[in-house]
């Protein structure tokens, strides 16, 4: 069976994966995480959804899997940092826990080369979820009812070879309200963290993932696995980079390309008999890239 590439990074940072509802996209998840390593996880809140779990008992077994593979990660070794969110609020009874590498908590200090970032989830700062838990979650159902549309009216843009659109975003972007709440949520989030003493800030929440400097803090959002399906990587230089489950997918398929096309020259060299010294080919890999075979540990190219 042939091996397949993994990208190594020093943090892995998710947010509102939504575990529990139709839109969660569990299988796009099992894949970013099989195909990628880290020392840190940090799952910054709205991993299991359980508003729509009290509406509806929706649980396939892809979201079985993405639970299982975060409790293997810890178990071999990865810290892996769970922030309470407003759609799993019945963890905040139990705030802080933890279990070996497995830790609960409400938020965290990260620290980095490029300094210490406040990651918290960010519905602290939202005022309806905050004072009106019964608007939220009506705004929760009409969300996903929006959601339903969209799938609906992707499939008649895809049988004319359309692009997926996001509905729920544009609406978004055309509302003045929608526009003005997340500014304040991002003026909220940057006193906080001077508050904390930090020079970044990183959350999720409103589902749009960013990477933008608010004054002098550097403010990063991780968006969601249900529409953006983006992350936030810390590499092993330190730097941090919002990247879309599509751009890892390319970027998965560009190395899997590049090492079947080193394979080929390697025994293309060794076939060659005319060079009294045969030339090498330089294989030197990225030190980001390891290689796995399914679900075994990730053992580094020679």
């Amino acid at each position: 069976m042939a091996k397949k590439p993994a990208i190594r990074y020093r943090t892995i940072i998710l947010s509102d994966l939504h575990l529990g509802t139709n839109d969660c996209k569990a299988e796009e998840i099992n894949f970013f995480l099989k195909h990628s390593r880290c020392d840190k996880l940090i799952l910054n809140g709205d991993v299991i959804d359980g508003w729509s779990l009290k509406r509806r008992n929706l649980w396939p077994k892809s979201h079985t899997k993405v639970v299982r593979r975060i409790l293997k990660l810890a178990q071999k070794g990865v810290d892996v940092f769970y922030l309470r969110g407003n759609h799993d609020d019945f963890l905040a009874h139990y705030l802080p826990l933890s279990f070996d590498r497995l830790h609960v908590v409400e938020e965290h200090i990260h620290h980095s080369e490029k300094g210490d970032y406040l990651v918290v989830h960010g519905d602290c700062f939202d005022a309806v979820t905050t004072h009106s838990k019964f608007i939220a979650i009506a705004g929760d159902i009409g969300y996903q009812q929006l959601l339903r549309l969209n799938r609906i009216y992707n499939k008649w843009r895809s049988l004319w070879g359309k692009e997926y659109y996001s509905l729920s975003k544009a609406i978004k972007a055309r509302v003045k309200t929608a526009v003005s709440h997340i500014s304040s949520f991002e003026d909220h989030l940057q006193a906080l963290a001077a508050k904390r003493g930090c020079s970044g800030i990183i959350c999720g929440h409103i589902h749009t993932p960013e990477d933008k400097m608010i004054g002098d803090v550097r403010y990063l959002n991780s968006g969601d696995w249900v529409e953006s399906l983006s992350a936030i990587v810390e590499h092993l230089d330190g730097t941090f980079e919002v990247i879309t489950y599509k751009d890892f997918c390319a970027q998965i398929e560009k190395i899997s390309l590049e090492h079947a096309a080193g394979r080929a020259q390697i025994h293309a060299i060794e076939k060659e008999e005319d060079e009294p010294e045969p030339a090498t080919f330089n294989r030197k890999a990225q030190p980001r890239v390891l290689w796995v075979l399914d679900d075994e540990e990730a053992t580094a190219m020679a």
